[in-house]
This record gives C-alpha cells, sequence and structure tokens, in this order.
C-alpha cells in the first residue's frame, strides 16, 4: 500500500529498498563503534546518550568523553543534513559515503577490537557520527513510513501493535520485518569484518553508501527528464 507521503515525494528519487540497504549500513556502524571503539554508538543516539549517563556515573569500561564526542559531531552532521533540501538527497548520501570512506582510513590505525590507538579513535568516532547525523537529517525529510534507517524501536512497536488490532493498518508488515532484519544482518557482518580491523567493515559501508547515492541519483535524474 502506497502512502500519501511517498505519492507525493518522488523527486527525491529514494526508495524503501535504498533506504534499507542503508539500514544495514547503521548495523556496521554501530557494531564498529561498540565493538572497536570502546563500547559507545555513532549511529544510535538513545543508546549513546544511555551510555553517557552511564559513563557520567563512572561506570568502569566507558568514556565520557567518547559518548560526547559522537553526540556532539553526530549533532553537527544533523546540522549539515538540516540545509540540504530533499530533492537532494543523492547529494547528501554521497557526503554520507565520504565521511565513511574517511572513516575507514582512518581505522587503519584502529588495530583490532579494545585495541586502539586513541587520536584513530576519536577520527573513527567523529567522522562515522557526523555521517549518521547527515543521514538522520535526511531521511527525517524523506518521511518514508518505517525506514528511519537508524532506530527500529517504533518500527518493532508499529508490528507488534497494528498485528491482529481491529481497524490497524498493518500493511507495511513486510517493510518493517525488513528492517529489522537488514539491521540485524548488518551487525553481524560488521561484527564478523572487524576480526582483524574496523577499516574492512567502514568500508564496506561506505561501499554500500555509494551504490545507494549513485541509485538515488540515477533515479531522480530520471524522474526529473519523465516530468
Amino acid at each position: 500500500m502506497t502512502t500519501a507521503v511517498e505519492k507525493q515525494s518522488p523527486g527525491h528519487g529514494v526508495t524503501p529498498a535504498i533506504l534499507l540497504s542503508m539500514t544495514g549500513v547503521t548495523g556496521i556502524v554501530d557494531a564498529v563503534s561498540f565493538l572497536a571503539l570502546g563500547h559507545v554508538f555513532t549511529a544510535n543516539m538513545t543508546g549513546n546518550v544511555v551510555f553517557l549517563g552511564f559513563a557520567l556515573a563512572g561506570t568502569p569500561g566507558l568514556s565520557l568523553f567518547r559518548s560526547f564526542l559522537a553526540l556532539l559531531s553526530f549533532l553537527g552532521g544533523a546540522f549539515l543534513g538540516g540545509r540540504i533540501p530533499a530533492a537532494q538527497a543523492a547529494r547528501a548520501f554521497a557526503i554520507e559515503a565520504i565521511l565513511l570512506f574517511t572513516a575507514a582510513v582512518i581505522a587503519l590505525r584502529v588495530v583490532a577490537p579494545y585495541q586502539v590507538i586513541e587520536a584513530a579513535t576519536y577520527g573513527v568516532i567523529a567522522t562515522t557520527g557526523a555521517a549518521m547525523g547527515l543521514r538522520n537529517a535526511m531521511v527525517r525529510k524523506l518521511a518514508i513510513p518505517d525506514l528511519t534507517t537508524t532506530v527500529l524501536t517504533l518500527t518493532i512497536t508499529g508490528l507488534a501493535a497494528d498485528s491482529f488490532s481491529p481497524g490497524a493498518d498493518n500493511s507495511r508488515w513486510r517493510r518493517r520485518c525488513a528492517s529489522v532484519a537488514v539491521m540485524l544482518a548488518g551487525a553481524a557482518a560488521g561484527a564478523l569484518l572487524l576480526r582483524g580491523s574496523a577499516a574492512p567493515a567502514l568500508g564496506t559501508a561506505a561501499a554500500i553508501t555509494t551504490a545507494s547515492a549513485l541509485v538515488t541519483h540515477s533515479i531522480h535524474r530520471k524522474r526529473a527528464r519523465e516530468q
């Protein structure tokens, strides 16, 4: 079932399939940030704010500075993304890809999970946080239901709450299930790719984002010619 929002926004070129692929990227980025960068999230700010609270309470193994840097970088990326029109979504995704490729290069100095060089760790946190903030700002503008690409709480809630409820619209249950499955697969893939270094995982995330940007640009141009 196509929603009114989706009918009104054909010009940006972003399809549900593209956002699903970027949901997988989120899983990879969260795997890198949590497992290799010292228990911090750079895509999931809900989790990161909770970690920030734990760090403020002096919980061992958590860094106040790393959590704050992730939050600040995310805000910076969101600020930039807020100034890019929805019609230029491909441009936003391309900038995200550049930031993730930069993170992959910096991550060459992150030897292995829990064996980090602090300067490189901070660089990866800053670049991935900015990339995810930028994407979230753009996805928020696109407003395609059940495809936030970074947060699954409402998606899972909708899946359960709308199931077998009288009058409830659960027509997007396939999309909701796909979002959960793709995030899960991305996280698993990210963890596997971290066996040697954070760089391959981030390089994979950057490659997927680049492909998403190119496909978005192609669809946008095609639809512009048809108008």
